[in-house]
């Protein structure tokens, strides 16, 4: 009988955050979980499912790492953050708290697709100033990246049985559609973290976990061979979207749409479909270590179950 881990989640009740929780808590005898809340987002219904499920709930502000947050972490084996870059000072404020606590682990809200650290997505570049916190403080930690959610890589369906949130979604073929991407199931982040962050190997690293890898093409037959349907295929070119993220970049944008938001967006499609960082091979170069190399015993969702969890309505569209 080995003794539980004890894990802090910041953003717990996000989709990220809630992948995690439900892995964590289907393993009481395992797992000892907290859920870090804004006093303001106690009663959100996943916070008080979480807390009958067995999960703490404390009621923390994180805008710094005031007495009563570092409170919180002491004891705390792992702090986990899912949170936004919105929450970027929340999530330095969480660094220097677990540091000041002496938390064993910190996994800071990376859970994105592979792609180098500079140069290539200033969201990325935000994200790894959250990785050189740490690192200040020699503050012992795993970054998670995951590729890219089957649940954003869908077109909409003619007959409206699968229509994805089309402001985050791919669902333009980027260049020519043939080049491979590393996808996850949200749904598979949780296990994947619960094994990560209780393994001596990841401590002080950047693990790779994803559950497939397959082009856009291949993405789009798959969906027409489990739908039956004909989905029209819609195209971007690499000059269109260097020309969005050019814009972007200058502040200049369509009107209602922040020039932030389109530049996030137009990156992340570049990187995944043009540029074609988002692979195990880019990874393993970067530094990371491979989840099936790492646990080949861990079963990840096959893209095609998606596919008909989402066409039969098992599985709700994210961010709707």
């Amino acid at each position: 009988m080995w003794a539980k881990t004890r894990v802090a989640i910041a953003g717990a009740s996000g989709v990220t955050g809630s992948s995690i929780m439900n892995a964590l808590l289907a393993v009481p005898e395992r797992f000892e979980v907290t859920a870090l809340a804004r006093p303001a987002s106690l009663e959100k219904s996943q916070y008080i499912e979480f807390a009958k499920r067995g999960a703490i709930v404390k009621a923390i502000e994180l805008q710094e790492p005031s007495d009563p947050l570092v409170q919180a972490l002491i004891g705390i084996d792992v702090v986990i953050s899912c949170m936004t870059l919105r929450a970027l000072q929340e999530e330095m404020a969480l660094i220097t708290a677990a540091d000041k606590a002496s938390v064993g682990r910190y996994v800071p809200s990376f859970f994105a697709p592979c792609c180098p650290p500079r140069g290539v997505m200033l969201a990325r570049e935000m994200k790894e100033g959250i990785l050189d916190h740490i690192k200040t403080l020699y503050l012992p930690y795993t970054a998670i990246d995951v590729g890219w959610w089957y649940q954003l890589s869908l077109p909409p369906l003619p007959s409206g049985k699968i229509q994805p949130k089309m402001e985050y979604s791919t669902t333009q073929i980027i260049g020519d559609g043939d080049l491979p991407w590393a996808l996850t199931d949200n749904r598979d982040i949780g296990k994947y973290v619960a094994r990560i962050v209780t393994d001596p190997r990841t401590l002080n690293k950047m693990v790779f976990a994803y559950s497939e890898v397959w082009t856009q093409n291949e993405v789009w037959d798959a969906l027409e061979r489990v739908t039956g349907e004909t989905i029209p295929r819609e195209y971007i070119s690499k000059e269109e979207l260097l020309q969005i993220i050019w814009h972007g970049r200058a502040g200049t944008n369509s009107p209602g749409r922040p020039p932030m938001a389109n530049l996030a967006v137009a990156q992340y499609r570049n990187l995944l479909g043009i540029r074609g960082d988002n692979t195990p091979e880019h990874a393993r170069y970067l530094g990371y270590l491979d989840v099936k190399e790492l646990y080949p015993d861990i079963k990840a969702t096959p893209l095609e179950t998606y596919i008909e969890d989402a066409f039969e309505g098992r599985v709700k569209t994210v961010y709707s």
